[in-house]
């Protein structure tokens, strides 16, 4: 009878010791898979620190438009902007660093941007570091939406910062002519061309450049030469648009696999020539 009592002990230490095991190694997994929390989505306050930080003007005989601090490399800026903001003078260009600090610009012209309203500035610093942007992925309709810039106030005439909110109302299944394929209802003003759309985690999701309302009512024509029904051109002029940056960044990195291609033949041939 003892010897039963105490198998019936073991037996039930034995099942405890398991069940202990088990709920120690659930414990464990649960930590490996935790959910990570959400990115995190910034005050208007914060965005509008975190947007004029990246944010440059960009000049030439005067303030000509917006740029976006895209990246750095070894003291080298690049900054993004539109086509048509460096078409409004010629160069010399400037940039004038969130700072005050003005740096002259070279234009980058190898990369193709296919007919886009884009283009790279690239400017050196080497006893100043600057905040670059964060990209995110292309808006989606609904989306909140933040649009940055400097704008040019009238009375007094003065070179502004300017965080405009709203959303996105309309992306293009095709984009219109120079690439711009997102709209959305954030007031844009004349200067804010060049400057970054963005999300509510400070990030990157576009590049302005179209304003709501032109002044000559044209047609909307998409990049392969077809117009837009005139329903949709009526909604299409009533919305501020932007590049989406997804494809701005295609068509960087098809450069930069480019040129690292190009450096990569040269040097075989470099090796095939000493070896010859």
């Amino acid at each position: 009878m003892v010897w039963r009592i105490l198998k019936l002990v073991a037996c039930i230490g034995g099942v405890s010791l398991l069940l202990s095991a088990s709920a120690e190694t659930s414990r464990i997994y649960a930590e490996k898979t935790s959910i990570t929390p959400p990115p995190t989505q910034f005050s208007i306050e914060q965005l509008q620190e975190k947007a004029s930080a990246i944010t440059v003007k960009i000049l030439s005989t005067e303030f000509l438009g917006s740029g976006i601090l895209l990246n750095t490399q070894n003291s080298v800026y690049t900054v993004l902007t539109n086509a048509h903001v460096l078409r409004a003078d010629n160069p010399p260009y400037h940039i004038q660093t969130p700072d005050g600090h003005i740096y002259q610009a070279d234009i980058q012209k190898n990369v193709n941007f296919h007919g886009y309203d884009l283009a790279i500035l690239q400017f050196t610093s080497l006893k100043k570091a600057y905040s670059v942007a964060a990209l995110g992925a292309s808006p989606k309709v609904g989306e909140e939406v933040f649009v940055a810039g400097f704008t040019v106030e009238e009375k007094p005439q003065e070179i502004k910062f300017l965080l405009t909110r709203g959303k996105v109302s309309l992306v293009l299944e095709k984009p219109l002519e120079e690439g711009y394929q997102v709209g959305y209802t954030n007031r844009l003003e004349k200067g804010m061309s060049g400057g970054a759309l963005l999300n509510k985690r400070g990030e990157v999701v576009g590049v302005n450049g179209m304003h709501a309302y032109p002044v000559w009512d044209v047609p909307s024509v998409f990049v392969d030469g077809s117009q837009a029904q005139e329903n949709l051109h009526q909604q299409i002029i009533s919305l501020s648009w932007a590049v989406p940056i997804d494809q701005v960044m295609q068509m960087i990195g098809k450069f930069q696999k480019s040129k690292m291609s190009n450096v990569e033949t040269f040097h075989e041939m470099s090796l095939l020539e000493i070896g010859g």
